[in-house]
């Protein structure tokens, strides 16, 4: 206990007192954010709170964290994603070449350090992976989780919010899951969310300075391997579908954005304002109310995860997508009349 205490107080501190230098290093070196039509922020921002999060994700844990072969690994996969997160907040990087990177980052935890979903657990009739299966579908998650997080981090607050709420729900599974392996990943995961918690201070309302891709790509890899290594302790029932009610926002909005874009025969990596926190804004929420939404909705998609446990559980999981879907739904047909109604002479 003590250990996690310290993991999560040494984060938060290294976080909460780097940024200000950040800051003013960013602004001195004019290394800032130009407002552009897709951006919600309208003044020129530092894009550098990345920094403080990894730094003090990794100083916390080398020092007070339990590091094992498997931790070796999901740390230098987040050194290979800070390196190009933070290439491309300081000068422009290709899509290709940070998926490609991507690849590689995954590729270090999977195939070396052998972390991956092995078993479905029920869910689609599912229970144990063919070995080749196994890679590919733990890849697709790994990746698809890291997306999903950097491409919701459009609004202040949202992205370190949300990442915040899924890291402690994983640390306190797993570190009180009773094993000495779920153990080290909790504590890790109380770094993070120290970490995000300092970096919070100065990004919730009235940002100061943004989390950029150095930050939202080793938050979202961290809670994509976080989600992986849930589903194979087994802390609870139905793992899968818990572990899924608490990303669903992410998870969902990126599965709509890019198919709204392809269906518009456009890159699903093309940037616009199609996420659920645009057409939130469009309703006509403020900025910091959508955050606490969101992030009560996760938390409520959770507590539905929970309380149908017992029940089927693909019934479970599909409770959960149609939930959401409708609720997406509701939100951009709300979104669409208000456009419509400011539009009309």
């Amino acid at each position: 206990m003590v250990n996690t205490v310290l993991c999560f107080s040494w984060a938060f501190l290294i976080s909460v007192f780097a940024i200000p230098s950040i800051i003013n290093v960013a602004h001195l070196k004019q290394l800032l954010d130009e407002p552009n039509f897709r951006t919600i922020h309208r003044s020129l921002t530092p894009r550098l709170g990345g920094i403080a999060i990894f730094a003090g994700v990794v100083s916390a844990f080398t020092i007070f964290g339990h590091i094992n072969r498997e931790i070796q690994q999901i740390i230098a996969g987040c050194i290979v994603l800070f390196f190009i997160g933070l290439k491309d907040d300081l000068v422009s990087v290709s899509p290709f070449k940070k998926f490609f990177v991507q690849v590689l980052a995954t590729g270090i935890v999977v195939f070396i350090g052998n972390i991956r979903i092995t078993s479905f657990q029920g869910l689609f009739n599912i229970n144990s992976l063919p070995e080749g299966i196994s890679y590919a579908f733990t890849f697709l998650v790994i990746i698809g989780i890291t997306n999903a997080i950097n491409l919701i981090d459009g609004l202040d607050g949202l992205a370190g919010s949300l990442c915040l709420c899924i890291s402690l729900f994983f640390a306190f599974y797993m570190y009180f899951y009773g094993t000495s392996e779920a153990s080290a990943y909790g504590e890790m995961a109380f770094c993070l969310a120290g970490s995000l918690l300092g970096f919070l201070r100065y990004n919730f309302r009235n940002a100061i300075i943004f989390m950029g891709d150095t930050g939202s790509l080793v938050c979202g890899f961290l809670v994509a391997v976080f989600a992986v290594k849930f589903i194979e302790l087994k802390p609870v029932a139905n793992t899968p579908v818990v572990a899924i009610s608490i990303l669903i926002i992410p998870v969902m909005d990126t599965l709509k954005v890019f198919l709204v874009r392809i269906l518009k025969g456009k890159s699903p990596f093309s940037p616009d304002q199609n996420h659920i926190h645009h057409h939130l804004k469009k309703i006509g929420i403020p900025n910091s109310y959508i955050v606490i939404f969101l992030v009560l909705y996760s938390i409520l998609m959770y507590i539905v995860a929970v309380l149908t446990s017992d029940v089927l559980i693909n019934m479970a999981l599909s409770i959960q997508i149609i939930t959401v879907g409708l609720s997406l739904a509701a939100i951009c047909f709300l979104a669409q009349k208000n456009e419509s109604k400011k539009i009309q002479p």
